[in-house]
């Protein structure tokens, strides 16, 4: 039995502790948003340290400005020409809201069998990022048991702030560049092309997300009294907004589109050749027809096209039964995912004027900003990339895609800029894992092959 084939044993006879392992992270709610969590969010850093410290890591609790990073550090034992990495991912989940429609504690993490036979986890990080993050820990834990040692010198940070923009770790990274510059950067955060294909994600969107509050009245107001003729800040809050698309779903900021290229017509044909349609993709969620550009195939709009989202709304009441009242106040959040080189600055810049312009002069409006992120397009020469896609295809029985993402992971921009890393996207999360919603999934069969696809991604660079 090679190496490679111990570790891989190890890993399917020790899935079970690596269940309770990853259960005992899922159990602490470490809600980064919320600052009622602040303690829970501590409480998650220091599990993570503590485990990372138990596979020989020599691993430091840092504190910034919000809430602390892990760092982890061991040395590996590997040919000279093996790189150097640096793993990323995050201890932090989103809030649970509406808590309702979970079917269980979320924080009680459980298995459950889907009618179609899957086993799945469910709990709130269980696919993002917790059960992904524990993928390439266990893959390390098993090098561990069998070798005695990690195939490469890993370092390890482990964020608490993804889900709330990532605000304090830009910083972090940048006080910190000379000790984190390392060959490569990992990343498990994104996902596959489906439940049997694996994916490595190429490029990432970027993310402008603006919290906008406008005020009218100076207090809320009888609506039989003042209705008619005071402004509603509610009414003037969704006309704003509603201006944002038109007709077609192309959104109407000025400029908004500067720096967005057309795809190259082979990349265009591949996407194209890969046949998602609006009944495949938005079928499991309900829906069947796309609300995206008209003249764009869906895989387009929901990786290689900018967009413009509303992420809440606020104002007047909201509680059970009535009350008649013009409110004072209306609020909502707004996120935008860019593409290409855009500039959030300028997007960002370009939203508010868009706001003020049409705002009545006896009205007034206060702008928050959650995160400022451009655009990642990674590189198709790095020889990480050919290795990892031999690796997952050797794992999963099927060749690696190589794919845009929808979403953001904002610190991955700087590795690149900051740090002259270039990034290797793995992920294992599926489109139907209910990711930033109510009964949060991560199938069993993504968990356990993940950590037998990172045990192989590692003995690919390895060498």
């Amino acid at each position: 039995m090679s190496t490679l084939e111990a570790v891989l044993d190890r890993i399917d006879k020790d899935i079970d502790n690596s269940l309770e392992r990853l259960f005992a992270l899922l159990r602490i709610a470490s809600i980064s948003t919320d600052p009622a969590y602040k303690e829970q969010c501590r409480a998650a850093a220091a599990h993570v340290a503590a485990d990372l410290e138990s596979i020989g890591f020599k691993a430091d609790i840092r504190p910034t400005a919000g809430h602390p990073v892990v760092v982890a550090k061991a040395n590996g034992h590997a040919a000279a020409a093996a790189p150097r990495v640096l793993f990323y991912g995050h201890y932090d989940v989103q809030p649970v809201d509406p808590l309702d429609l979970w079917q269980s504690p979320p924080f009680e993490p459980r298995i459950e069998t889907l009618p179609d036979g899957r086993k799945i986890i469910v709990a709130r990080g269980a696919c993002d990022d917790k059960g992904q993050a524990m993928t390439f820990i266990e893959a390390c834990r098993a090098f561990k048991a069998v070798t005695g040692k990690l195939p490469l010198p890993i370092t390890m940070m482990i964020e608490g702030e993804e889900e709330c923009g990532s605000q304090h770790l830009f910083k972090f990274v940048r006080d910190n560049a000379a000790e984190l510059k390392l060959d490569l950067a990992l990343v498990c955060d994104t996902a596959m092309w489906d439940g049997e294909t694996p994916s490595v994600t190429t490029s990432l969107r970027g993310l402008v997300y603006e919290d906008v509050k406008i005020t009218c009245a100076d207090r809320d107001l009888h609506s039989g009294v003042f209705g008619g003729a005071a402004q509603n800040p509610i009414r003037l809050l969704a006309k704003i907004l509603s201006a944002l698309h038109d007709d077609n779903g192309r959104v109407t900021l000025a400029g908004f589109y500067d720096g967005v290229k057309e795809l190259p017509a082979d990349i265009r044909a591949d996407l194209k050749g890969l046949g998602l349609t609006a009944e495949k993709f938005l079928g499991q969620v309900g829906l069947k027809t796309s609300a995206g550009e008209k003249d764009r195939m869906l895989i387009e709009q929901i990786t290689t096209r900018p967009t413009a989202e509303f992420n809440g709304i606020v104002g007047g009441y909201t509680g059970d039964g009535a009350k008649t009242v013009i409110p004072g106040q209306a609020s909502a959040k707004v996120s935008f995912r860019l593409v290409g080189t855009q500039d959030p600055a300028k997007i960002r810049d370009a939203f508010r004027a868009f706001v003020r312009a049409r705002l009545p002069a006896d009205c007034r409006v206060e702008f928050g900003n959650f995160g400022l992120a451009p655009a990642v397009q990674l590189s198709f020469d790095n020889p990480a990339l050919n290795k990892a896609r031999a690796a997952l295809a050797e794992e999963w029985g099927r060749k690696a895609v190589t794919v845009g993402a929808g979403g953001s992971i904002p610190i991955v921009d700087d590795f690149k800029r900051v740090l002259g890393m270039d990034s290797l996207l793995v992920g294992f999360a599926l489109d139907d894992d209910r990711v930033h919603s109510p009964n949060e999934k991560f199938d069993l069969k993504c968990f356990h092959k993940g950590i037998r696809s990172w045990a192989r991604i590692l003995a690919a660079l390895a060498g």
